[in-house]
């Protein structure tokens, strides 16, 4: 009788051991996949925290693409498969030449898109801005900062991307019928230095009246190339984002203004609608297949409730 307790107790604790290994080995993992390693994604991992609180039978991961190319998401997209992910939202880098891999995932798993969108490959859902409406606020910034018209140059990583070419595009339909000339856009593969560089380059020329930072880490680049060079005031700037600088370039009159997306919420809603699609729940799909999330214009007047809302967000 004695012998027989402890039996029963191991067989007890083997089988509890048992069970738990395989809830564990049942649980569903999800990712979010970035274009860039950027202060942006660290707000849009701050949702993803949220949903993975709401969700603990859930794995939510976020994978930061540092090397910002096609070939690394690739690479990332492959090493989640061989994992057997349940579910990945992704911000295309090269959504035209990615429709291969990116349907090799949408066979295995559920696909969304967020950010940058990939509108010709399996995805289920965008979750994001309407880039070309937010391209349209920037240019109605520009317009203000340049009332009597005026030469810009703008800076990104990549024009391959469709959040890249919407804005753009939104921006040179705002300015159509001004003396407002966009003279060319450089690009900088998401290489922090040739961000820098670029604008360098571009105020030791002359001839341009404003800079326009198309990605998160741009405007923060052209606000320390501007600052160093002693240009501030001399030369208008407007951007995309709430990075620290460009908030901080904004506040002291530096940036005209910034156009600010909703990153918190396409972490959270990505997790959170991957879930109800895997759950047999497909009613939050609209019929174009895009969820919007609204932008802000943030300037002078604005930006230190902007600042505060988002440290409380950020829990800094």
């Amino acid at each position: 009788m004695r012998r027989s307790i402890p039996i029963a107790f191991a067989g007890v604790f083997l089988a509890a051991l048992m069970s738990s290994g395989v809830a564990l080995a049942q649980q569903k993992s999800l990712a979010l996949v970035t274009n860039a390693s950027a202060d942006f994604w660290t707000i849009a991992r701050r949702g993803v925290d949220k949903a993975q609180q709401e969700h603990p039978d859930y794995k939510m991961e976020v994978i930061v693409t540092g090397q910002a190319t096609a070939a690394e998401q690739r690479r990332e997209l492959d090493d989640l498969l061989a994992r057997g992910i349940a579910g990945v939202s992704i911000s295309t880098i090269d959504p035209q030449n990615s429709i291969e891999e990116l349907n090799k995932v949408a066979a295995k798993a559920v696909l969304l898109t967020t950010d940058s969108d990939a509108p010709a490959s399996n995805r289920v859902v965008y979750i994001g801005t309407d880039n070309v409406a937010a391209g349209r606020q920037a240019g109605a910034e520009i317009i203000k900062a340049l009332p009597n018209g005026g030469k810009v140059m703008g800076f990104v990583g990549t024009m391959d991307a469709d959040n890249a070419r919407e804005r753009v595009e939104g921006i040179k339909d705002a300015l159509k019928g001004t003396n407002i000339q966009i003279v060319d856009i450089r690009t900088d593969g998401t290489d922090f230095a040739k961000a820098k560089s670029n604008v360098q380059d571009a105020l030791a020329k002359g001839g341009i009246d404003l800079l326009l930072g198309l990605y998160s880490y741009n405007t923060p680049q052209i606000y320390t190339a501007v600052k160093e060079a002693g240009m501030t005031g001399k030369i208008k700037v407007v951007g995309f984002d709430e990075d620290p600088q460009t908030l901080r370039g904004v506040a002291d009159g530096t940036v005209a203004a910034t156009i600010v997306q909703q990153p918190y919420q396409f972490g959270y809603q990505s997790m959170i609608d991957m879930i109800k699609y895997i759950n047999g729940d497909k009613s939050f799909i609209p019929a174009n297949k895009q969820i919007i999330i609204p932008t802000r214009v943030i300037n002078q007047g604005n930006v230190a409730d902007f600042v505060a809302t988002l440290k409380q967000l950020l829990h800094k």
